[in-house]
């Protein structure tokens, strides 16, 4: 993984909203997962942004 992606997907990280952190500690797999593709998308957008000169 190169640098500039490897910020990216920190800062997406540092900025995570409370609720996706508190919801990776769920036990019921459905809020994990939410948590997850949440994260997920927000840094694919991030990737999608720095890629496009946004």
């Amino acid at each position: 993984m190169d640098e500039p992606t490897k910020m990216t997907i920190l800062r997406v990280i540092e900025r995570a909203p409370q609720w996706i952190r508190h919801d990776f500690e769920a036990k019921d797999s459905r809020v994990r997962a939410r948590a997850e593709e949440t994260l997920a998308a927000m840094i694919e957008n991030a990737l999608h942004g720095d890629q496009s000169g946004v």
